[in-house]
């Protein structure tokens, strides 16, 4: 994982960098770009009590997420598009689920952060754009 400032998010590529958002030939893309509320990691390791030895928790990074949100709460279903920046919207088409490297970083994680969409959401590319650290996000219906 590498945490960037800036980054170009494309229909045709996904995140700029991310082979995962790349569209194959003849498929529909559902899984480009993964977004996660803060409140929702924080949640969770709340839930197990998280630190290591130094009292640290685990970085959100290392749930994989692409992109980490703070102080909106994306509504618990599929369908609708979050707005980033100036240009870029994102269709929201399902859940994250956490996978099993999550018990890699705190055993129980992955079952913490199953409930009520604590995992995230994952989009595909409506609006090609580029994205900043501290732009602003929104949900349009």
């Amino acid at each position: 994982m590498e945490e960037l400032r800036s980054v170009a998010v494309t229909a045709a590529a996904g995140i700029q960098g991310d082979f995962r958002g790349a569209v194959r030939p003849g498929r529909k893309p559902r899984r480009q770009v993964s977004l996660m509320e803060i409140e929702s990691w924080q949640a969770a390791l709340d839930d197990l009590g998280a630190t290591d030895l130094f009292g640290e928790r685990p970085p959100w990074h290392a749930r994989r997420a692409n992109l980490l949100v703070g102080g909106l709460r994306f509504p618990r279903e599929s369908g609708y598009v979050v707005a980033v920046g100036p240009r870029l919207r994102l269709e929201v088409t399902m859940e994250c689920d956490p996978c099993s490297r999550m018990e890699e970083v705190v055993p129980g994680l992955k079952g913490a952060l199953l409930p009520d969409w604590r995992g995230g959401v994952l989009g595909t590319v409506l609006v090609d754009g580029e994205i900043a650290l501290g732009d602003e996000i929104r949900i349009e219906r």
